[in-house]
């Protein structure tokens, strides 16, 4: 038995939405001076490509763009789903004196962006972090708050928000489904 989806919105207002917070990181940092990037992976990892683009279109410069995975710095599951490897940290640049821009699809319990900030503690020191979700479901667990959001979503906890990319699904969709788990929550959706 398929679960039921309700599209919240889908391609043309997701490239709306990427477009309307790549100006919006521009103002915020009063221009692309000394601008870092960092996807976290995975769908944050296009995310931040798509944002570079559009930035360098905007502005005529393509910021540094980095790739995280957050895995092992991760509070909320257990050391038995740990990569025994855990997946290299792609930034090619310092971040050290940058305004860093963290970006992910989904903010839930902010408990992705708390691991996020511990390991760009281990990355450097920048002068600023800034967090550019896709989509802001509420209801944290941490008190963290994202700075830049595309789009803010009212969602059950027993409810699960699902952001698809063409990149990874083929397709720009945000959906809602009934979390199988009933109130679970997995990592992927935090």
């Amino acid at each position: 038995m398929e679960a039921q989806k309700q599209i919240l919105f889908e391609g043309e207002e997701v490239h709306r939405t990427i477009s309307r917070m790549a100006h919006e990181i521009i103002e915020k940092n009063g221009g692309i001076e000394d601008l870092t990037l960092i996807g976290i992976r995975s769908r944050g990892a296009h995310l931040v490509r798509r944002l570079a683009v559009k930035i360098e279109t905007l502005s005529g410069i393509a910021p540094p763009v980095g790739i995280i995975d957050v895995t092992p710095f991760r509070d909320d599951i257990g050391r038995e789903v740990m990569p025994t490897n855990p997946l290299p940290v792609q930034v090619p640049v310092s971040v050290d004196g940058k305004t860093v821009v963290l970006v992910d699809d989904v903010i839930y319990t902010g408990r992705t962006i708390r691991a996020a900030l511990d390991l760009l503690v281990d990355l450097g020191k920048p002068k600023r972090i800034l967090v550019a979700i896709l989509v802001d479901r509420g209801d944290r667990e941490l008190p963290i708050k994202a700075d830049i959001v595309g789009k803010n979503v009212q969602a059950k906890d027993s409810e699960r928000v699902n952001v698809l990319l063409h990149e990874a699904d083929g397709v720009d969709q945000v959906t809602v489904t009934e979390d199988r788990q009933r109130g679970l929550r997995s990592p992927s959706n935090v």
